[in-house]
């Protein structure tokens, strides 16, 4: 029989051949980019925090005051909000007065959305309160309304003549007086 060649089995190397990469020294020569103020520091967070004053609660002002201060300062602070343009919270301010039960304020507001948008909002509405009427235990609750609206707003000429005219009698009585053509 005639000899086959042998294959010789070669074991692949599994070293790779190494490369030397130049080390640099790590230093910058130029800024890599800019630093910002308004980056947020803890220590600049914990000193503010321990500059805060700290009012026992035996300190703090317990006066009296009535429904009518409260719904002044709720359309005063609703006013404020106006013009930051806080529009939800203000309409749900000036909407419905507050109820005040001893040291609780509720709010009645109309919907889960308007609960979402103003819980955020209440903390500093709490702070405001609790200045103008020198009373430092206010609490304020939100709670949405039970009842639907039965009357539903005119929107078309018509409807806000109609409208006008029941709280108004007189309007209708103008126009027959002076045979007023009112287009709608």
């Amino acid at each position: 029989r005639p000899q086959q060649p042998q294959e010789k089995l070669v074991k692949p190397s599994l070293s790779l051949p190494k490369i030397e990469l130049e080390k640099k020294p790590n230093t910058l020569d130029k800024p890599t980019g800019s630093l910002s103020e308004s980056t947020l520091s803890i220590k600049a967070q914990l000193a503010a925090h321990r500059m805060k004053k700290v009012v026992a609660e035996e300190d703090l002002p317990r006066n009296q005051f009535s429904t009518d201060a409260l719904i002044s300062c709720t359309r005063k602070y609703a006013h404020i909000l106006k013009d930051l343009g806080k529009e939800t919270f203000y309409h749900a301010l000036i909407k419905r007065d507050p109820k005040l039960t001893d040291e609780t304020i509720t709010l009645i507001v109309d919907n889960e959305v308007q609960i979402a948008y103003i819980t955020p909002l209440l903390t500093e509405f709490v702070e405001f309160l609790k200045t103008e009427l020198k009373n430092g235990f206010l609490d304020v609750k939100l709670l949405v309304t039970e009842q639907i609206e039965s009357e539903q707003k005119p929107t078309t000429g018509k409807e806000k003549y109609q409208a006008l005219a029941r709280r108004n009698p007189n309007i209708h009585t103008l126009k027959n007086r002076f045979n007023l053509d009112i287009e709608f």
